[in-house]
């Protein structure tokens, strides 16, 4: 099925078409059966789609969020064993005693008829511990490990800063987890147990884009501050700075040192002075684009665009290729199985956009 047309820059490697109307669109997953598509948004609904026949249904069995501010219905996953056990993932904001708020993370069984989909049995795994009164950084990003045995998290650090150096909590981390949620064996700091045996890497700040490159190495991209937004090749038990070394400054115009050769903490792989304000990221790999496998994608919300970026592992650098531009906020990214692209908008009057190449036509 065509969607409708949307108009792009001149020169855009993309053909992009609309398909679906979303309301503030959060994240997109692919199912690994059919290639449909099931989608959140953050006031607390969801759609799966088909794009063979157009056809969208409502979700049923969603948790009850905390909508406001960041705040809401976050990220969607299916499980790596979805074909047999029709597990998938959610992250969501949770309200908890008087303002606070924490991110939580749960799976359920997923399964749809021709009326509408289900998530059945939907029970929360694990939580960011403390949970606190602000309305920002969650982060709940989602990501499987290669062999499908783990499951990361990203944790943001709620806008209180100095949590993402406390190994007491699991606030401005990447937590690596088994797949019900338990800390998994082989942690950093496994021998600390409660939420520090959690801990796979620290000193992070609002983590939005979570993924695996093809050789499997981990890398996330996060907002910093006014300036410094970053991207880190993760490994475990590595401290990435903040809030004590960052490429931007604090809001309010205080200082925050650069990041230096001797400061003790690992360098971003590469970082953005204006920032591109990341939605999410995804190592790309297709037949579509085939000058760009193993690139990076990266959605942005600030920029509007479509960062494209060359990482190397073997140094934990990375360099920015193109940058794309779009007439939307981009919150999601994902790459579906012909390498075409979908693409999330996060704004009240967002869409789902399919990208092909230009140059098929």
């Amino acid at each position: 099925m065509a969607g409708t047309a949307v108009e792009l820059e001149e020169g855009s490697p993309f053909l992009a078409e609309a398909y679906i109307d979303l309301d503030e669109g959060w994240g997109i997953a692919i199912e690994p059966t059919t290639g449909n598509l099931l989608i959140t948004e953050k006031g607390g609904t969801a759609k799966y789609f088909n794009p063979a026949t157009g056809t969208t249904l409502e979700v049923n069995g969603l948790p009850e969020v905390a909508y406001g501010g960041q705040g809401g219905l976050g990220d969607v996953a299916f499980a790596p064993d979805y074909a047999e056990s029709g597990t998938v993932y959610l992250s969501w904001a949770k309200a908890d005693e008087g303002e606070a708020r924490r991110a939580v993370a749960g799976k359920g069984t997923f399964a749809c008829d021709e009326a509408a989909c289900t998530i059945s049995g939907l029970t929360e795994i694990w939580q960011q511990d403390p949970a606190i009164e602000s309305f920002g950084h969650f982060s709940h990003k989602i990501a499987f490990s290669p062999d499908g045995q783990h499951l990361f998290i990203t944790s943001g650090d709620r806008m209180q800063q100095d949590p993402a150096q406390d190994l007491s909590n699991n606030l401005g981390k990447v937590l690596r987890l088994n797949l019900d949620g338990t800390p998994a064996a082989g942690n950093p700091f496994e021998a600390e147990g409660g939420v520090t045996s959690q801990i796979w890497s620290y000193g992070q700040r609002n983590l939005l884009g979570i993924d695996f490159d093809a050789g499997g190495q981990l890398w996330t991209i996060e907002h910093g501050p006014a300036g410094g937004d970053e991207l880190n090749m993760v490994e475990p038990g590595n401290n990435y700075g903040w809030p004590v070394r960052s490429n931007g400054d604090n809001y309010d115009g205080r200082d925050i040192p650069d990041h230096t050769e001797d400061d003790g903490f690992v360098k971003p792989a590469i970082f953005w002075n204006p920032v591109i304000a990341p939605g999410d990221m995804v190592f790309y790999s297709g037949e579509m684009f085939p000058d760009w496998e193993g690139q990076l994608l990266v959605a942005n919300l600030g920029t509007m665009t479509i960062a494209r970026i060359a990482t190397d592992a073997a140094t934990g650098t990375a360099t920015e290729e193109a940058r794309y531009a779009f007439p939307q906020r981009l919150r999601d990214i994902a790459v579906a199985a012909d390498g075409s692209l979908w693409v999330v908008e996060d704004t009240p009057d967002g869409r789902l956009l399919r990208l092909t190449a230009a140059s098929a036509e």
